[in-house]
């Protein structure tokens, strides 16, 4: 039973992050349902999603194509310190720590989800659009993608819309390689460091890959809202949960 849940879990997951992300929402709690550690949840979720990221990135090769090769070589030098900075601070978290700070993580990636677009939208205009603003948000949002991670892809649109593009196919493309290589640096130190539980992780990677495929299939059948709505109520069930579960 607890093996199906991980499987149903990295499949939606990568079912969800395909079309709308917040594929962690349902992976992490999933593996502490299991389980396994807090700190070792987060890490092995981390590499268990990896392998759809980059798969994302590869359809939108195209769209890529535009981008300034100078610039965006900066940002992504800047997301895999951040993303390395991150995973490092996760290393030297207990596991008791973490679950204090985890419910709070999960809500700020919800609340970020459900109105992460907005904001950005009514932020774009108000602040003035350059290399310096870029490089200040990346750099905490690399952070905070390697240390939990949950929500960066609505913080690196949130980025791009206030930079000043609009094209969703090109920001899209870029959210995958940028959030898909502070990932990746994550993954690497956290498999280094032995936090990744490998026999849950493989079966996830598989499922999740799986999900990625059919994703795209199920959305055009199904309202962006209803699964944005979804996301949404999965990520304050899980809040309320591991609020609630906590060390005191």
């Amino acid at each position: 039973m607890v093996y199906l849940l991980l499987i149903a879990a990295a499949f939606a997951a990568g079912a969800i992050n395909s079309v709308a992300g917040g594929g962690s929402f349902l992976t992490f709690p999933s593996l502490v349902f299991a389980g396994v550690s807090a700190v070792s949840s987060n890490a092995s979720s981390t590499v268990a999603l990896l392998t759809g990221t980059f798969s994302t990135a590869v359809s939108y090769r195209d769209e890529l194509k535009q981008m300034s090769e100078r610039r965006f070589k900066i940002w992504f030098v800047e997301c895999i310190i951040g993303g390395a900075l991150g995973a490092v601070l996760l290393l030297v978290t207990s596991d008791r720590t973490f679950r204090q700070i985890a419910p709070w993580l999960l809500l700020f990636a919800t609340l970020l989800f459900a109105f992460g677009g907005p904001l950005g939208l009514a932020l774009r205009g108000r602040l003035h659009a350059s290399q310096a603003l870029m490089l200040t948000l990346l750099f905490p949002i690399a952070v905070y993608g390697g240390y939990f991670g949950g929500g960066i892809g609505i913080m690196l649109l949130a980025a791009f819309r206030l930079y000043g593009f609009s094209d969703i196919h090109l920001m899209n493309g870029m959210k995958a390689i940028l959030g898909g290589s502070l990932n990746l640096i994550a993954g690497l130190i956290f498999i280094f460091a032995h936090l990744v539980h490998w026999k849950v992780t493989l079966i996830m990677m598989v499922a999740a890959i799986g999900g990625g495929y059919v994703g795209p299939v199920i959305a055009r059948r199904v309202s962006q809202t209803l699964i944005k709505g979804f996301v949404i109520a999965v990520g304050l069930v899980m809040s309320g949960w591991f609020f609630y579960t906590a060390p005191r």
